[in-house]
């Protein structure tokens, strides 16, 4: 865990060395404000206090974000050969992967974070349920680290990080649309499995404020196996070699 930690803190010192977390709190805050309160939604006039409209937007921004963040997690270590002197410490495969991860996580949280704001306002034009709330938030962590743990998986593919946003996208629009589409065509048990391989199907129910262990279950288990395959192609890269 020791060395997980310093690998995440590394790169989390990294993101605000340089200007990509500064850049992704600046543009996430505001596509999210711009979007939940002036335009595209009715925020103030949908007769309730609720965050539905922001957990819809933040659902599409963190889309795109994330991709774009985790991009040169591994794609810029293996192009800049640096990769070859942090594996020679004594670290392992599965915990660089996983200090990446969740450096990645933990800034994807300040960001939510300092959304807080548009929780207390919406909160005081009205009664609002915080169950919900804290589930939608929630959500969006798991929502993100599912993301994350694709992106890193891409990352690891590649050493081009235009090639690892693109291959990132291309898995997040197969888990967020098509089998959510193919899901909607479909009918018995084959829809049933569709339906569930959405990730639009586990967040939505999170964003309304239900907790499913079904969910959790996902969520997990997809992010588990991304950061999996990630650290078993690092693994057979030093094996060859060797």
């Amino acid at each position: 865990m020791k060395q997980i930690w310093i690998i995440a803190k590394k790169e989390l010192n990294s993101f605000f060395n340089s200007l990509i977390a500064y850049i992704l709190l600046i543009v996430f805050l505001g596509m999210s404000g711009f979007f939940t309160w002036i335009y595209g939604s009715d925020i103030f006039f949908i007769g309730q206090a609720t965050l539905q409209p922001f957990f819809g937007v933040a659902y599409w921004t963190l889309f795109f974000f994330i991709p774009a963040l985790t991009m040169r997690m591994i794609a810029e270590e293996k192009g800049s050969g640096t990769i070859e002197l942090l594996l020679t410490k004594p670290v392992s495969d599965w915990q660089f992967v996983t200090g990446k991860f969740l450096a990645s996580l933990l800034l994807i949280m300040i960001a939510l974070a300092m959304t807080i704001p548009y929780y207390i306002t919406v909160a005081l034009l009205g009664p609002i349920d915080h169950g919900a709330v804290i589930c939608g938030y929630f959500g969006m962590i798991l929502f993100s680290a599912t993301l994350i743990g694709i992106g890193i998986f891409a990352s690891s593919v590649t050493n081009n990080q235009i090639v690892s946003f693109l291959l990132s996208l291309f898995i997040g629009v197969f888990f967020m649309i098509i089998f959510n589409v193919l899901a909607s065509n479909s009918t018995g048990l084959i829809g049933q499995v569709l339906n569930y391989l959405s990730l639009s199907t586990h967040y939505d129910s999170m964003a309304r404020g239900v907790i499913d262990t079904r969910d959790l279950i996902y969520f997990g288990s997809l992010t588990y196996l991304s950061l999996m395959f990630a650290s078993s192609i690092l693994s057979k890269r030093n094996v060859v070699e060797d």
